[in-house]
């Protein structure tokens, strides 16, 4: 008999719900040694001390006992980076590398979601705010609103919580699967940039996610790719720097916003279909068209 079918009972605290702990029990449900294993929300210590797995509450942070809190004096560690772990990043870190399979995978995940959901739990600050009373949907704020108001009958908390925690389920179970999925592309976009004859013109056969990985190097400025749009062709620029729109090369000032005849005109391409304002990405009906778009553009 194996350790984890010995494991019956995981225990999280009960009241109010967050998404650390709703996503940290979603992590566990996808791991086939705890599919089944009852959950149970309370603070009564009784209970916590029988418990197989505690996690969010119980002061108490130690992998081997299958204790997960961050609460206590001190907290539970922290990222590289400097985001305390919330409960999710401490079940994460034991069991994460067992739903992603993989190294490069776990990072994505971890980077995108998991992060996150730490930061926000722990107060730890990852954005700024620009605009005064205006701040961020996060995770966090989609589990809050499951959370009953003053209003609601506190007695469908628990019916609550494990609505939220299906529709964490799924978030978890699409990052997961898009990061893998990403994972697999990168692979295939860096043989294209290694195989490309003009490093600074990638083409693809159709679209992968690309920008992670011509990012890491200098020569690229534009990616051609199949779109979904009127079976067109795009042209897509290359960000400076992830998480921003700032592009290595816009497209020619003298398209933004133009389309069809008009484009077609003004950059001398018979098959020009359209391009964005902000000069991020053009369309022509050709893959033709699209690679002349790119290298008028890299002449401008």
């Amino acid at each position: 008999m194996g350790l984890f079918s010995r494991r019956k009972i995981i225990v999280t605290h009960d009241g109010r719900f967050h998404a650390d702990e709703v996503f940290a029990i979603a992590l566990l449900k996808m791991i086939p040694e705890f599919k089944n294993t009852k959950l149970i929300r309370s603070r009564d210590q009784k209970i916590i001390e029988k418990a197989d797995i505690v996690l969010d509450v119980g002061g108490v942070y130690d992998p081997l006992k299958y204790r997960f809190d961050h609460h206590q004096t001190g907290g539970a560690g922290k990222h590289e980076n400097g985001i305390p772990y919330s409960s999710f990043g401490l079940i994460w870190k034991e069991f994460g590398i067992k739903v992603c399979e993989s190294d490069e995978v776990l990072k994505g995940v971890t980077e995108k979601l998991v992060q996150q959901i730490d930061a926000m739990d722990c107060g730890f600050s990852i954005t700024t705010p620009i605009i005064s009373g205006v701040s961020e949907f996060v995770l966090d704020d989609m589990a809050d609103a499951f959370n009953p108001s003053w209003k609601e009958d506190e007695c469908n908390r628990d019916e609550a919580f494990r609505e939220v925690l299906g529709i964490a389920s799924r978030i978890l179970e699409r990052e997961i699967k898009k990061a893998k999925d990403k994972a697999e592309a990168g692979h295939i976009v860096e043989k294209a940039y290694i195989e490309a004859t003009d490093k600074r013109i990638i083409i693809f056969p159709r679209h992968y996610p690309f920008q992670d990985v011509l990012m890491k190097y200098q020569e690229p400025m534009f990616a051609i790719y199949p779109h979904t749009v009127a079976n067109t062709w795009a042209v897509r620029t290359i960000s400076a720097e992830k998480g921003t729109f700032k592009n290595r090369k816009d497209l020619p000032k003298a398209w933004a916003g133009k389309r069809d005849l008009e484009l077609a005109q003004i950059s001398g391409i018979a098959d020009a279909k359209f391009c964005h304002n902000t000069l991020y990405i053009g369309t022509a009906c050709s893959k033709e068209g699209a690679v002349k778009m790119a290298e008028l553009a890299l002449k401008q």
